[in-house]
């Protein structure tokens, strides 16, 4: 089962895969749980620089780069594992490509699509929860973890993070589209919502699924 958590940043989904992840192993289920970017030395490589670098990046290569890391992350580390009986968690998948690349860079919906798909090699996710959160709800909860003045122009922010408050309300209405039209795949969650409250609910939504599985190929 390949379980993916999509967000805009803050919105607390390293949390519930951490929590998803021990509550599956505590049920006797092999779990691998992954970032994107990362996962493999290439893929960390990518993520450094998609994410640390200053440069300025142009949209279409910002692209390439998230689905040069995807690839690479399915063929040699997810599509083995799901082989192998695995359940994998994704902290991020081919969705946040779509959110970011598609609606808060506006490139074109019709070319992420091929590019998703190529990059994948055709694997979907069997369950996505998207931990929906006003992009000013997560500024304030990025902020506050970082101990910084509420201001998107702080050294201290990833370059994605620096995108500006716009950027991540086009990124939400994004995700808020994929959950209309993958209502099946896609759980909205009130990522405002208490912390075991999320956790109880994706666990019960996990454990619905595994009971009937319909494996996406």
């Amino acid at each position: 089962m390949l379980i993916t958590f999509e967000g805009i940043d803050g919105a607390g989904k390293s949390t519930q895969v951490t929590r998803l992840k021990r509550r599956l192993q505590e049920s006797g289920r092999e779990v691998l749980t992954l970032r994107e970017p990362g996962g493999t030395e290439v893929c960390e490589n990518i993520r450094e620089l998609l994410l640390q670098s200053k440069h300025d990046i142009t949209p279409v290569a910002e692209l390439l780069l998230f689905a040069a890391s995807r690839a690479e992350l399915v063929e040699k580390v997810v599509r083995p594992a799901l082989d192998k009986g695995a359940v994998v968690i994704l902290d991020r998948f081919s969705d946040s490509t779509t959110a970011y690349q598609g609606y808060g860079r506006g490139l074109s919906l019709e070319m992420l699509e091929e590019v998703n798909r190529i990059a994948t090699f055709g694997l979907q996710p069997d369950i996505t929860f998207y931990l929906d959160l006003s992009p000013e709800d997560a500024m304030i909860r990025k902020f506050s973890e970082k101990s910084l003045p509420l201001a998107f122009d702080s050294g201290e922010l990833d370059r994605m993070e620096s995108s500006g408050l716009e950027f991540y309300r086009r990124v939400r209405e994004g995700y808020l589209r994929l959950q209309e039209a993958h209502p099946d795949r896609i759980l909205l969650l009130d990522a405002r919502l208490p912390p075991s409250t999320l956790q109880e609910t994706i666990s019960a939504h996990v454990a619905h699924r595994e009971a009937s599985p319909a494996r996406i190929p």
